[in-house]
C-alpha cells in the first residue's frame, strides 16, 4: 500500500470516528455500519493490513433507517474517493484527500469535523415521511 492510500485510509478512519462523535452527541442518531471492505471479507489466511473493517457507515435513525450514507473506495480503486450520500435525495459529495496528504478535501475546501456535525443537524432536522 502506498503512502498516499495509508493516508487516505486514515483520513477514512477519523470521518468514521466524527460521525461516532456526532451519534453519540446528539438524540435520535446512530451510527451504524453498513458494509465491511472485500478485502476484509474475502482475506483467508491473508494478513488485513487497512486500519479499518468499514467500507461504508451511515448515520440513521433509532428505527435503523439510514440518513446520511457514506462509503470509501476499496483498495484495488485507483481514484480513491469518499462519497457522502444523503439518502432521499439526488445530490451527494465527494471528498478525496488533500494534497498535502492530511484530511479531507470537497474540491480545494477542506471537509471538517464542524463540516460534517452542519450537514447532520441540517439532514436530521428535515421531516420525515
Amino acid at each position: 500500500m502506498t503512502d498516499q492510500d495509508k493516508a487516505f485510509y486514515a483520513a477514512w478512519v477519523e470521518l468514521l470516528s466524527w460521525m461516532r462523535e456526532v451519534a453519540d452527541a446528539r438524540e435520535g442518531v446512530h451510527f451504524e455500519k453498513e458494509a465491511d471492505f472485500p478485502d476484509y471479507i474475502y482475506r483467508m489466511e491473508r494478513p488485513y493490513d487497512l486500519p479499518t473493517t468499514v467500507m461504508s457507515a451511515s448515520l440513521s435513525l433509532p428505527d435503523g433507517r439510514p440518513i446520511l450514507l457514506v462509503n470509501a473506495s476499496p483498495r484495488h480503486t485507483v481514484f480513491k474517493e469518499i462519497v457522502m450520500h444523503p439518502v432521499d435525495s439526488h445530490a451527494y459529495r465527494k471528498l478525496t484527500l488533500a494534497k498535502e496528504g492530511g484530511g479531507l478535501v470537497e474540491g480545494r475546501r477542506p471537509f471538517t469535523r464542524a463540516a460534517l456535525e452542519h450537514l447532520a443537524d441540517e439532514l436530521f432536522a428535515l421531516p420525515r415521511v
